[in-house]
């Protein structure tokens, strides 16, 4: 993950400014996109899992895939490859977002940074309490954290059905906002959904790391050379007791914003616009057509589970635009920050319904929230219909929105 040597023609370089907003607009484009694809993958699934075939949904992600190395076999379910070693690849282009956005982009200025940094922990805070409001209770309580996070490619790509007529620094703020959202789930996996830590997975992941950055001193440019260390720390993570799909995001944060040569596009860059095609447009819908089939035949909202589903729903359609809206408004009104140039409040608002559209990560930490079968399926119940209910209620006002922005002042 270090440069390539190549042609080498400076007077055809793009200024970093360029190269930022080019990234930038291809980052936009592709989860624009993907959101439509995902939305369809969640459709599937949920069709496929209430069909007559809905036997078929269960027995093809339980079925056993094998990973032999000569003497060495490691068998898991091809729901494990999906949701611990494909998802690595997604972790991967987040951190890989979060380095290059920290180097040159939403995150590099503190002044520029810290809005949606409240903002986000804002939307944090609030959903966590709504949903403990109706689950402090031993075994329900510790799903606290699904309805926290925003999935990106949703929030994004509804937000590309409104038009250009949204103000361009909205998208920003949006794309900072679920930037920093997916910081703090991965922190909060990796503080709260871990437990059992076993040292020498550690070391083993840290060999990894060293050997990744050796290779970046010694310039090796091949992306291909780096799978050795990246499956390194992928299984030192998994040994260690820590979901391994945080090997992505280390790796992504360890990948050079800078190249040694300035015609060089950086790796970061290049590397993350190779990988977030696949990722948007394969591995995540792969990931909801794994876990996004749940079966209404027989299920029963009652007792534990009903508390889960109307938790997890409240706090992303009501909770994540409370906790945006008002810690964007505190921070504005303490002299703490200031809006942008073009974004209203009119603007926040939207920001913050489109901001509790929460799919991947949600469904992801609900299953590291929940082993009881009803309690996962009743926690993604509420995912779907809390993100449905934002996506109406961000569709509506952005429509509205969008109007007033198109006519004359």
């Amino acid at each position: 993950m270090n440069d390539q040597l190549p042609s080498r023609n400076p007077l055809k370089s793009q200024s970093l400014a360029e190269r930022a907003l080019a990234t930038l607009q291809h980052f936009l484009h592709v989860e624009a996109i993907s959101g439509i694809v995902l939305l369809a993958a969640a459709a599937a699934a949920l069709l496929w899992a209430n069909s007559p075939l809905a036997h078929s949904y269960h027995d093809v992600w339980n079925l056993t895939i094998p990973l032999r190395l000569g003497a060495f076999a490691f068998e898991r379910p091809l729901h494990f490859w999906i949701n611990d070693a494909l998802m690595t690849m997604f972790f991967l282009v987040v951190g890989m977002e979060i380095r290059r956005e920290i180097h040159e982009g939403a995150l590099s200025r503190f002044d520029q940074a810290i809005l949606p940094v409240l903002a986000a922990f804002g939307g944090v805070v609030v959903p966590a309490l709504i949903y403990l409001s109706f689950n402090a209770v031993p075994g329900r309580g510790h799903g606290w954290a699904i309805p926290t996070a925003t999935d990106i490619a949703f929030a994004v790509g509804v937000l590309a059905l409104l038009g250009k007529s949204i103000p361009g620094n909205i998208r920003v703020f949006l794309l900072a906002l679920a930037i920093i959202d997916d910081i703090i789930a991965v922190l909060i996996i990796a503080l709260f959904y871990t437990s059992g830590l076993d040292p020498s997975g550690f070391a083993v992941a840290a060999l990894g790391v060293v050997m990744a950055l050796g290779f970046q001193r010694l310039g090796i440019g091949s992306a291909y050379a780096y799978v050795v260390p990246a499956f390194i720390v992928w299984a030192g993570f998994l040994m260690a007791g820590v979901h391994p799909t945080l090997a992505g995001v280390v790796l992504g944060l360890i990948t050079p914003a800078r190249s040694r040569h300035p015609w060089i596009v950086p790796p970061v860059i290049r590397v993350e616009m190779a990988l977030h095609p696949w990722v948007a447009y394969a591995i995540m819908p792969v990931f909801a057509l794994a876990n996004a089939g749940v079966s209404f035949k027989g299920m029963e909202l009652s007792g534990d589970a009903q508390f889960v589903t109307l938790g997890v729903a409240l706090a992303l359609c009501a909770g994540k635009p409370v906790g945006v809206i008002g810690a964007t408004w505190l921070a504005v009104r303490t002299g703490w920050c200031r809006l942008a140039p073009d974004v209203s409040w009119s603007g926040v608002c939207l920001v913050g319904l489109l901001a509790g559209i929460g799919f991947t990560m949600s469904i992801f930490i609900a299953m590291l929230a929940f082993s009881d079968d009803k309690l996962l399926d009743a926690a993604k119940l509420g995912v779907l219909f809390g993100s449905l209910i934002s996506v109406t209620l961000g569709l509506g006002w952005g429509a509205e929105y969008a109007q007033r922005q198109r006519k004359p002042n």
